[in-house]
């Protein structure tokens, strides 16, 4: 996939070991991995242009190569709901990003802005995930998100690459499991539509294995037949090999 390929050239070569969030969304795109639309504004006035394409409500995040923790730079602002909200997020954004370059000894690159994307309706919270072992290689991780990844780390590992009965099974084996298969009265989640971004995960990771880390959390599980959103996307990447 050459447009990954482009993407981590650029990072490396500005001495990032990770991809901005707008890069990884364009790579899950590239990829076929549903995602919410986004985009990226540098001024307000640009950020207001965006929010109205993109339609209300949306989300706002700083956007620099000095920010990679977000909310611990009060770089996150959720559920904007028109214009004055989005003009007071960015402003907000960008005096907490200054603050926290002053707290953090060094100055903070705004000039790329803010990346913008829709504030998608909450479904079942489900994790996916890759590591790479210094032995093993690459193994892909999936589990429910929120409590059950925090507390009871009810997660399941395959190595990559894997094929989809290996990634249904690995859903099986979650003991959170009924959950996606619908419990008390909730409806079945869409199960198919998760295997399918597990295995487009795997394929992503065995055309760019210079990827060493990356986290699709959230990501959020509809009703059958409803399909998946990846809400958001880390990549952390090394040199090529």
């Amino acid at each position: 996939m050459k447009l990954a390929k482009k993407i981590f050239e650029t990072a490396l070569a500005e001495g990032r070991t990770f991809v901005l969030e707008h890069e990884a969304k364009n790579i899950m795109k590239a990829y076929g991995i549903p995602i919410p639309d986004y985009g990226t504004a540098a001024t307000a006035d640009e950020a207001v242009k965006v929010s109205a394409e993109i339609g209300y409500p949306v989300v706002l995040k700083i956007l620099s190569k000095d920010v990679l923790h977000k909310s611990d730079a009060g770089g996150v602002k959720l559920n904007l709901k028109n214009e004055d909200d989005v003009r007071k997020a960015f402003d907000e954004i960008m005096e907490n990003a200054k603050k926290y370059g002053v707290e953090q000894g060094h100055e903070v690159d705004l000039s790329r802005g803010v990346f913008i994307t829709q504030f998608s309706d909450m479904g079942t919270e489900v994790i996916v995930g890759v590591t790479k072992d210094a032995q093993f290689g690459h193994a892909i991780m999936a589990g429910l998100g929120g409590i059950f990844v925090e507390v009871l780390k009810d997660v399941s590992f395959r190595l990559i690459p894997l094929t989809k009965l290996d990634a249904r099974e690995m859903l099986d084996e979650l003991k959170a499991a009924k959950i996606l298969e619908g419990v008390r009265g909730q409806k079945p989640r869409d199960v198919e539509a998760l295997i399918e971004v597990i295995m487009l995960v795997s394929k992503m990771i065995e055309e760019n294995p210079e990827i060493v880390e990356l986290d699709l959390n959230p990501t959020f599980a509809y009703e059958k037949g409803k399909g998946v959103l990846v809400v958001d996307a880390r990549i952390l990447i090394d040199k090529p090999e």
